[in-house]
């Protein structure tokens, strides 16, 4: 790779996203709006003394979920449009290399990710006051690997889709399936054996459970530690497996 080319390809992404306000907000502002509702559906639950409240366990995992959902969405059909408008095909005809430019176009999705996500994790914390025992830190830390797995993912997905409502078709055979068996709906010990298995093959699942360890040990834990090496791991593989599969145009 590159370094030079590496990083115009970052800095041109993101010049791109600033003048998009629409992407912007779906970025910035959409998943701390989806943690309000969240927050407002448990508002008036009524708990036994000294009970943790629903929302310190679901706003939790929403962290993890929303970011990567938006991320998903955002990178899929903005990496489709580069196609579509031939924007990659021209950029193709340079010295660029494809790695340069996936790995470009990672990160700059990844700072709006952290941008994203330390936003959501503040709001979560500062206005509805999330208690959990670890540290916010280690939540934001996993809120930003999670949303740059979104990221990863959707650069893979895009290389699949011709047109930009074939992209968002991936949501449900791609993402919706993880967010049933994530263990938001149903702790994974309590699902049957099959769905435990395929459990254990998504991303999302590590990201959920390395959430859950810190929301019950003030100190990281080597669970946590191995699942945020597992998503690390799967972000890599993801881009480059789209390094390899992505075409340069639509047909």
């Amino acid at each position: 790779m590159n370094p030079r080319m590496l990083l115009a390809t970052a800095a041109r992404v993101l010049s791109q996203l600033r003048h998009d306000r629409r992407s912007l907000a779906l970025i910035v502002v959409v998943p701390s709006a989806l943690l309000a509702v969240v927050y407002w559906l448990y508002e008036n639950e009524t708990l036994p003394p000294g009970a943790p409240r629903t929302f310190d366990r679901v706003g939790l995992i929403m962290l993890a979920i929303f970011p990567f959902i938006v991320m998903f969405l955002i990178t899929s059909i903005t990496m489709l449009r580069e196609r579509t408008t031939g924007t990659l095909e021209r950029l193709m005809t340079t010295p660029i290399h494809t790695a340069d430019l996936l790995f470009g176009y990672g990160i700059a999705f990844s700072i709006m990710a952290a941008l994203q996500s330390a936003i959501a994790t503040g709001v979560a914390y500062w206005v509805f006051n999330l208690d959990i025992k670890g540290n916010g830190g280690y939540v934001v830390l996993v809120a930003v690997v999670n949303a740059v797995l979104g990221v990863a993912l959707g650069l893979s997905c895009s290389a699949f889709a011709r047109t930009e409502f074939q992209a968002v078709q991936f949501m449900p055979v791609v993402v919706i399936p993880q967010i049933l068996l994530c263990g938001l709906f149903v702790a994974r010990d309590h699902m049957n054996d099959v769905f435990h298995t395929i459990s254990d093959w998504m991303p999302l699942t590590y990201s959920v459970d390395a959430l859950q360890e810190i929301a019950k040990n003030a100190d990281p834990s080597a669970t946590m530690w191995r699942d945020f090496g597992v998503m690390a791991a799967i972000v890599v593989g993801l881009l480059i497996l789209a390094s390899f599969t992505l075409p340069r145009k639509s047909s």
